[in-house]
């Protein structure tokens, strides 16, 4: 599977985004092939322009956003990502919730993690933090990422 990775942040860089490579060793090591990588600032516009365009493209089969799920004022990913996708998969939310509620219990709820679809191509957004994406990716992504496709382009 080809995926792109886009790190949402106002601060992060390729020294210090540990989400964004904490995503691509994951698929990596799961046999994946990674299409590209951007950091992005949490500016809806550029967020959702940049995900509509890796979508159109048609050269991969997912994009993995991390990054401005929260409560904060800046945090626009979930906005920008909502307002794009086709079919939601409100189920990969709930299920991040809860494997998170084990971790890091009642701030789980904060989380506005996301999956769903722009045409045929697999959109999951998930949290700027390292140790939720390690967790998303080993417990959700990885094990399901190749079902979701295959049933994306039925």
């Amino acid at each position: 599977m080809r995926v792109f990775v886009l790190t949402v942040s106002d601060t992060r860089t390729d020294e210090t985004d540990t989400a964004g490579r904490a995503i691509i060793e994951r698929l990596l090591e799961a046999g994946h092939a990674v299409a590209g990588k951007a950091i992005e600032p949490d500016e809806p516009g550029r967020v959702a322009e940049l995900v509509r365009r890796q979508a159109a493209i048609g050269d991969v089969d997912a994009i993995i956003t991390t990054g401005g799920t929260g409560l904060t004022s800046r945090d626009s990913t979930f906005e920008a990502i909502d307002a794009l996708l086709h079919k939601r998969l409100p189920g990969f939310g709930e299920l991040f919730r809860m494997l998170s509620y084990h971790d890091i219990g009642t701030a789980a709820m904060m989380s506005r993690a996301c999956a769903g679809t722009i045409g045929r191509v697999i959109v999951i957004s998930l949290p700027g933090s390292e140790a939720a994406v390690r967790l998303a990716m080993t417990k959700l992504v990885i094990p399901e990422l190749g079902h979701m496709i295959q049933q994306a382009n039925k």
